[in-house]
């Protein structure tokens, strides 16, 4: 399971080095893809997979399940990471989700989202208060 928050630094050739409490999880290969608000999402490859099934199993005559499996999968990426936790964050998905240098990593569970720090630190600043606020259940049975 993926959780907390790190702040890596993307090096000059656009790789990002794993947290180190992840990178046994990925040692076999990852997907980096496009995430919603413009973040990156990084599966572990048997993950990505199970996701992928998940979206191909929708009826392809819904035109937003085509949109959503198009722009999923074209960006998809598979990679794997070097001995030291390192792989390269394609140049495309650079420019999709904003990152320079500063990025901010943050696990969600069966997923790790890549954020421009600055772009995390918005979207945290924005959803904190909502978060605080929620008084009904969001998930059933969960709370």
């Amino acid at each position: 399971m993926f959780l907390g928050t790190h702040t890596p630094r993307l090096d000059e050739k656009g790789r990002l080095i794993l947290p180190a409490k992840y990178r046994d999880q990925m040692s076999d290969g990852l997907v980096v893809t496009r995430g919603q608000e413009r973040c990156l999402f990084i599966y572990p490859m048997d993950e990505f997979v199970k996701v992928a099934q998940g979206l191909q199993a929708a009826p392809t005559t819904n035109r937003s399940a085509r949109d959503y499996l198009r722009v999923f999968l074209s960006g998809a990426s598979d990679e794997v990471p070097d001995r030291q936790g390192r792989f390269t964050i394609p140049a495309n998905l650079r420019q999709y989700a904003g990152l320079d240098r500063e990025v901010t990593v943050i696990g969600t569970g069966s997923r790790l989202e890549v954020w421009d720090s600055a772009g995390w630190n918005t979207y945290l600043a924005a959803s904190e208060q909502s978060f605080a606020d929620i008084t009904e259940e969001v998930v059933p049975g969960i709370f």
